[in-house]
């Protein structure tokens, strides 16, 4: 049975390390603000499994004018559950928790080979592409929520 539920961040840096970041140290997996109150962490469990995690982020980009702006940070899957919709859902599940804040943002840095991941989800690309070191190349993409119910 598959069920997404609030998580620490301390819960992400496992599955942050192993997808995301397995050549760095896993200090490197503790974002900036994790622990902030207006943080929020999604875990995605298969049974009593934690396979997927995602974070969000109350914060702004310049790039965008909008008030009230949320990024992604952290999105990972495990590598043999991917492409059975659990990205998606978790996606999913962050913007419904989200929904309350009318007139909404969610923002973040894609990798280049999650793109179409996203662009499925109906997140555009914003600008150049550019190089987070050591990770690679990346994207600004973002979605609009307008009156989102």
């Amino acid at each position: 049975m598959i069920q997404i539920r609030k998580i620490t961040a301390a819960e992400t840096y496992p599955l942050r390390h192993a997808i995301l970041r397995q050549n760095e140290p896993i200090e490197k997996c503790v974002y900036p603000f994790d622990n902030d109150d207006s943080t929020l962490h999604f875990g995605l469990f298969e049974d009593t499994s934690l396979i997927g995690v995602i974070s969000v982020f109350k914060t702004k980009k310049d790039l965008f004018a909008d008030d009230k702006q949320f990024q992604i940070r952290g999105m990972a899957v495990v590598e043999n559950q991917q492409k059975k919709g659990y990205g998606a859902a978790l996606v999913q599940h962050a913007i419904s928790y989200l929904q309350k804040e009318k007139n909404f943002l969610i923002w973040f840095n894609a990798r280049i080979i999650a793109l179409g991941f996203y662009e499925k989800l109906g997140f555009g690309k914003i600008g150049d592409e550019f190089e987070i070191v050591p990770i690679g190349m990346h994207y600004v993409m973002c979605k609009r929520f307008s009156n989102y119910s």
